[in-house]
């Protein structure tokens, strides 16, 4: 049956390059092998993989491994340092890897909602401040942080051509990139259109070892300023042949590396059960598909990346996985544990929240300890990185460091 109805369609997730074509020139700031094995960060992925942000062959080289283990990474949409810090802080207990994913709105949100965000200004400098950030604490976590950027329709492409130019100057100084990875959603233009902006910016990111993200298809529902709640339901299932057309157009870039975000009935939001139609079963068959055109042994020769994974199934996840899902998008559910958090600090010190002075425990009692705003805020990071290990363990990304 899952079989039949995956002929017909296809996948909401990213379609991976292989490392080979993402292998940077040996340089002195690319370590030998040899080198790279004496300090070896994490017993069970490669020797290139180190606490911090990972970028350039090390990520290839993470998303490998995730495939051939089995696991998918978390990707999780951000708006300040408390989110930031609440996924690295649940990556340490977890035990794994972590996506923090900027999105355009997030980033104006980080740089402050009062500026003008004329020429997408605030944007890039949040984001590009929000990712200083990381840079700056993710090896003290002691966890495989990547730093990428969520839905970048068309119009938006000003904003990464600034991120694209911080980037550049990151890398003259530090010999990396500032980010990881940065997704492309031009999935409302034609296919041709769509992959053919994608090379463009794909040769452009291969010279700065930075991941290339794109999509096929849509992914239904709304988040953060993208739309597509009145989208064709037709539209929410990409076909096999355009992931192939896609990855033959993508792997002539020298030194590219892609994923790519292939629609499988994903929605943006969490829905009452029976209203979102999940066919993860494509992903399996488009697998089959690609190896054949390939004329390769490799079973999953694609690594995908499932978006709108808030609220699906763990049946759903798990097959997907199978399939070579390597990182699913999480956002809703994140901004509901993280409101939920603030939330229950509220109503546990509400007494205690009423007035700078005064409480159960006498009138002339200070509140200060209970209203200064890190204790809510912590509460909040609490939750989420509660909510973010329970969907690593959906993912089957707990323990997969050492």
């Amino acid at each position: 049956m899952k079989l039949a109805i995956a002929a017909l369609l296809f996948a909401s997730a990213s379609a991976f390059a292989p490392s080979a074509r993402f292998a940077a020139p040996r340089t002195a700031m690319h370590m030998s092998t040899e080198a790279a094995e004496e300090t070896k960060a994490f017993a069970k992925l490669p020797a290139s993989v180190k606490p911090g942000v990972v970028t350039g062959k090390a990520l290839t080289d993470l998303l490998d491994a995730a495939k051939d283990a089995g696991f998918a990474i978390p990707g999780v949409n951000i708006v300040g340092t408390n989110s930031i810090n609440a996924c690295m802080e649940a990556a340490a207990k977890y035990g794994g890897p972590i996506m923090v994913t900027f999105s355009k709105g997030g980033g104006q949100f980080i740089a402050g909602k009062s500026l003008s965000n004329d020429a997408d200004s605030a944007s890039i400098a949040g984001t590009i401040a929000g990712a200083k950030h990381v840079h700056e604490v993710a090896a003290l976590y002691g966890v495989p942080v990547v730093l990428h950027t969520d839905h970048c329709q068309k119009a938006w492409l000003p904003w990464i051509d600034g991120l694209l130019a911080a980037s550049e100057e990151f890398y003259k100084a530090n010999g990396k990139p500032l980010f990881s990875s940065h997704m492309l959603d031009l999935s409302e233009e034609p296919l041709e259109e769509n992959i053919g902006i994608c090379k463009d910016y794909l040769e452009k990111f291969a010279k700065l070892d930075i991941l290339l993200e794109f999509e096929l298809g849509v992914t239904g529902g709304e988040e953060d300023g993208v739309d597509n709640s009145d989208v064709d339901s037709s539209r929410l299932y990409t076909q096999p042949e355009e992931v192939w057309y896609s990855y033959q157009q993508l792997s002539e870039v020298e030194n590219g590396a892609f994923t790519c975000a292939a629609s499988f009935g994903n929605v943006h939001g969490v829905y009452a059960p029976g209203n979102v139609d999940l066919q993860p079963v494509i992903l399996h068959n488009s697998q089959a598909y690609i190896q054949e055109k390939l004329g390769c042994d490799e079973k999953k020769p694609m690594k995908f990346v499932f978006h709108g994974g808030s609220g699906s199934s763990t049946e759903d996840i798990k097959y997907a996985i199978e399939a070579g899902v390597i990182k699913m998008n999480i956002d809703t559910d994140t901004q509901w544990a993280f409101w939920d958090g603030v939330r229950g600090y509220e109503a546990k010190y509400h007494d205690y929240l009423q007035g700078q002075i005064g409480n159960p425990e006498g009138d002339d009692k200070p509140n200060k300890k209970y209203y200064d705003p890190r204790m809510s805020l912590r509460a909040g990071e609490e939750a989420m990185a509660a909510r973010l290990v329970k969907a690593a363990e959906d993912l089957n990304c707990v323990n997969v460091l050492n």
